[in-house]
């Protein structure tokens, strides 16, 4: 799906009996989204610490993935922030719905915009901007917020089930236009024609245009080098932008960073792990609310054990 003309569309097939529970879930995520905030943040909370109860084997990756990366870290200190990322979890769920069903002005009430005068003056340049974001779990209401503001276009992975695929899509794709991420070309071009293009880099995404690269503790992780190879090809502005929940509980914090300085356009394995440090920066501005359930470093050079065994 590389533009809206390209966007799933409705099929008479998606009343069929086997996507009953697609529908049910839709329908249960669009009445939670009429709950007061407080409300959502108390249950995601309680969701979350659920999840870290019965999901053994996520808590166990993302213990062990705090383990690697924060070895400086006492035992209690990944224990309080392991228990705090489970509840960040549980709060994704509502913020998916929030991104998906509430209207423009209810998500501008709770989103405080930081950094963001700079974007008239990068887009009087003409260069188009890859912002850089990381998988936190509020991700979702991130790109809607972001999109409210600078709409752009977002890498967008389909989903094997289409009813959830088509409100997926229609979900994220209200502000912003999406690109299938096998899309290269059209990232190029939509890059070179001076507008902003969405990537997160922070995933173990195998060994298909990769390098080995600092990560937190964990010298060598594989790393996507696709963030110097879109940049080298549309000789765009390269930037972060990461989004926060406020610790009061009111709201977030959507930041734009400056375009990063002195980036590796000719070097693919000198801006992995240039990216990287960026990535990083992002994270530790709210480390208890990124994605650590995955396995980050799943890959690994040859001959070197597998580090969640």
């Amino acid at each position: 799906m590389s533009s809206k003309s390209d966007a799933p569309t409705f099929q008479w097939s998606f009343l069929h009996p086997k996507y009953l529970h697609t529908w049910i879930g839709i329908g249960l995520m669009f009445l939670l989204s009429w709950l007061p905030y407080r409300t959502q943040r108390f249950l995601g909370k309680k969701l979350g610490l659920l999840i870290m109860k019965f999901f053994k084997s996520r808590k166990k990756i993302a213990k062990r993935n705090l383990e690697l990366c924060f070895p400086e870290m006492t035992g209690a200190e990944r224990e309080t922030l392991l228990r705090e990322n489970f509840e960040h979890m549980g709060l994704a769920f509502f913020e998916t719905c929030m991104a998906w069903f509430w209207p423009a002005w209810r998500v501008k009430k709770h989103v405080k915009y930081v950094g963001f005068e700079q974007i008239e003056k990068l887009k009087a340049e003409g260069r188009g901007v890859l912002v850089t974001a990381v998988h936190s779990f509020n991700l979702e209401l991130g790109c809607r917020a972001f999109g409210l503001h600078t709409p752009g276009h977002g890498v967008y992975r389909p989903n094997t089930n289409p009813v959830y695929d088509w409100f997926q899509y229609r979900g994220r794709g209200r502000e912003n236009s999406l690109i299938e991420r096998r899309d290269v070309k059209q990232m190029i071009r939509r890059l070179r024609e001076g507008e902003f293009v969405w990537y997160a880099p922070d995933h173990d995404y195998g060994r298909h245009r990769y390098a080995w690269a600092p990560f937190f503790a964990v010298e060598k992780a594989c790393t996507t080098t696709g963030t110097h190879l879109l940049a080298h090809a549309s000789h765009c502005l390269v930037s972060s932008a990461s989004f926060t929940r406020d610790r009061d509980g009111t709201g977030y914090t959507l930041t734009f960073d400056p375009p990063m300085e002195a980036f590796p356009y000719d070097d693919a394995e000198a801006s992995a792990v240039y990216t990287n440090k960026f990535v990083e920066r992002s994270i530790m501005r709210a480390p208890e609310q990124y994605m650590w359930l995955h396995r980050r470093f799943k890959s690994r050079p040859e001959g070197e054990p597998s580090l969640y065994d």
